[in-house]
């Protein structure tokens, strides 16, 4: 009985004890975290830079696949990238949406565009926060909001509704068509104004202008108003001048029935022409001398294809007017006109149209865009058949030259109408801006497109710029290239545009020693000339009786190739039959030229024929072959005169002894050249 009670008596306390814990626990407060199966969902143009959360989980809609939802960098992104269509370019999701884990990390420099997963991400040199997307899981020991926290800045940029950009058939450089939407876009004028550096030299004409100073921001760059800096010289450009600005018609196009005064100044100073004088160019009313140590007539091809968009070809125009200041336009300097190339290339203006670098700057300006493919072989086949013409100011004795701005790449092949250009005297620069990536790299309809177009592959042709932002550096190097007539001589004197065939003499007249002096005149004209598959091309042959192939066109394709090729070459020693040498080679050598490419034979004996040599180079003749010979000692005249194209006497040598064959390498290499630049163009 006392058991039973001592029992009941601890039940009861125990009873009592709980209840009074339970009275006394504090209620649990809400959970603010979700699972996973309360995600928070994100519209398609949400950028993380709007999200104040450093970390977070979302779900991307289905649709964010489209180029208005710009991205800019690659693995790493800026922070005004789509967040949903940075997750589409990195793969972790497709376009039907899905749920992603963004992490906020420090801002980067160098972000790199580049073409996955159906979306093209474009470049941009730095930027002050990145964010990093991967596969919608939780992070072991991370909570994360259910609620998204969002910036309160509101944007007082111009708001637009970017147009469809025209399709761009360029493989997958069809997604680079961020075009219009994304290079036109409010959000690409603010990058641009925040970034980009003064693009070349100001003239002092141009000091007193409008010059915008960007305001430092942590937001987005969408919302920022950058706060225009006035000198008294703009007090002279009133608003009704200001409207006539193209880069007002810019913003109008970009949807906007009303401009904000601060931007509208920004975007009127964001040209380089702000002088009231400047705004109603009056063609050839100024002349100027120009820069007489640069006498060059110069074309541009500039790229108005889709691809490039409106923001980019307005950094293009301004890249033009840049050269165009620093080259210094006059009578006696450069002369300079423009083609601008889509589907089909038109001439905007040509030589003799502007003669000062004012004019042509403020004509350059109001150049609108035509839209279509990136047809460079196109264009430079117009450039070289209807372009350097004495009607349109063609000046003879200058140097012609061209410039290409490609963005990205042609859509057509350019290396047949490069060399028939570059055959006329043409100077082929190419200037590439945001080249292929790797994996874009297989829709380039011509590799390496850039060396077969220009006349040497050392560089000097040629100037790569990895971002549209970093264009106006290259002006003055380009410049310097472009008025450096020295060098110019590649394609004006046509080093690069022949297939040369030596026919030499081994007969038994010549002997050992007089052989090597020959190998080496013939070692000293090879050299001159660049030579490649796509340049000039050598070939040998040695005859005797008979006739020996010592190498063809097609055999080596460098320069050291071919020195080392005519060095190996044995004496053989017989008797002389040239004119069957020269049949032989033209069967062996001249009939596998490439199809338009010049024809060179140069011929060098040391004796009479055996055999009859007028029939064999009437027909070599015939053939479009331009023979040259080279007589030694006992070699016939009236020989060599048959052998040589006519005039004889501008394509015949002769010298007495084999050690003065040097004598005659520039006269010969000066006549070819010479012959060159006087044909007709084709």
């Amino acid at each position: 009985m006392k058991a039973t009670a001592i029992a009941t008596f601890f039940g009861v306390f125990l009873t009592c004890t709980y209840t009074a814990k339970e009275a006394t626990k504090k209620p649990k407060k809400p959970k603010l975290y979700f699972t996973l199966t309360d995600v928070p969902q994100i519209d398609c143009d949400i950028k993380a830079g709007k999200i104040i959360n450093p970390e977070f989980i979302a779900k991307c809609p289905p649709g964010c696949q489209d180029v208005k939802y710009r991205v800019y960098g690659t693995d790493i992104y800026a922070s005004f990238s789509s967040v949903c269509n940075a997750a589409i370019h990195s793969g972790i999701i497709d376009n039907t949406g899905g749920k992603i884990l963004v992490q906020k990390v420090a801002g980067h420099s160098a972000y790199r565009g580049s073409f996955s997963n159906g979306v093209r991400s474009l470049s941009l040199p730095r930027w002050r926060e990145s964010f990093l997307v991967s596969e919608g899981k939780p992070r072991k020991g991370v909570t994360y909001p259910s609620t998204l926290e969002y910036s309160s800045s509101k944007s007082t940029a111009v708001k637009s509704e970017p147009k469809k950009p025209e399709q761009d058939p360029k493989g997958m450089k069809s997604a680079d068509t961020t075009n219009t939407s994304e290079k036109a876009s409010e959000q690409g004028d603010a990058i641009h104004k925040e970034y980009q550096t003064s693009p070349g030299p100001t003239p002092a004409t141009q000091m007193a202008t409008t010059t915008p100073t960007p305001t430092t921001t942590t937001t987005d760059p969408s919302t920022t108003v950058p706060e225009p800096t006035t000198t008294p010289a703009t007090t002279r450009t009133t608003a009704a001048a200001a409207k006539t600005r193209p880069g007002l018609h810019r913003v109008r196009d970009m949807g906007s029935s009303s401009v904000h005064p601060a931007y509208a100044s920004v975007v009127a100073a964001a040209s380089s022409f702000s002088s009231k004088e400047e705004l109603n160019p009056k063609p050839l009313e100024s002349t100027s001398q120009g820069n007489q140590n640069c006498k060059v007539d110069l074309s541009f091809l500039m790229d108005g294809s889709w691809s490039i968009g409106k923001r980019r070809f307005q950094l293009q125009k301004r890249f033009l007017g840049n050269v165009a200041q620093a080259l210094g336009i006059g009578s006696a300097g450069p002369l300079m006109g423009i083609i601008q190339y889509g589907d089909d290339p038109s001439t905007e203006f040509n030589l003799k149209t502007y003669a000062n670098s004012k004019d042509l700057r403020n004509a350059i300006e109001k150049i609108q865009q035509k839209g279509g493919l990136s047809n460079v072989g196109k264009a430079l086949s117009f450039v070289n058949k209807n372009f350097f013409l004495d009607a349109n100011g063609n000046r003879g004795g200058a140097p012609n030259v061209v410039v290409v701005v490609v963005d990205g790449w042609p859509t057509d092949q350019v290396e047949e109408a490069s060399r028939l250009a570059r055959e006329s005297g043409i100077n082929i620069f190419f200037v590439t801006v945001e080249a292929a990536a790797q994996n874009e790299k297989q829709n380039v309809i011509e590799p390496n497109f850039v060396d077969k177009a220009v006349c040497r592959t050392n560089g000097f042709y040629s100037i790569n710029v990895p971002s549209w932002f970093s264009l106006h550096k290259v002006v003055q190097p380009l410049v310097k290239r472009v008025c450096d007539t020295d060098r110019l001589v590649c394609s004006k004197t046509c080093l690069n545009s022949a297939d040369i065939g030596f026919v030499i003499d081994g007969s038994s007249s010549v002997g050992t020693s007089n052989f090597r002096t020959v190998l080496q005149f013939v070692a000293n004209i090879s050299k001159e000339f660049e030579i490649s598959d796509t340049d000039t091309r050598v070939g040998a042959v040695q005859y005797t009786y008979e006739q020996r192939l010592e190498f063809s066109f097609d055999k080596y394709s460098t320069k050291e190739d071919v020195l080392s090729a005519i060095k190996r070459i044995s004496y053989w020693s017989g008797g002389t039959s040239t004119g069957a040498a020269i049949s032989y080679a033209s069967e062996q050598l001249f009939s596998k030229s490439k199809p338009n490419k010049r024809k060179i034979m140069i011929l060098i004996t040391d004796g009479r024929s055996y055999d009859d040599v007028s029939v064999p180079a009437m027909e070599a003749h015939r053939n479009g072959v331009i023979a040259y010979s080279i007589g030694v000692a006992w070699a016939a005249p009236d020989e060599l005169e048959a052998i040589a194209t006519d005039p004889d006497k501008e394509h015949s040598f002769f010298v007495d002894e084999f050690d003065n064959l040097y004598r005659y390498v520039n006269q010969l290499i000066q006549n070819i050249c010479t012959e060159f630049n006087s044909q007709p163009r084709n």
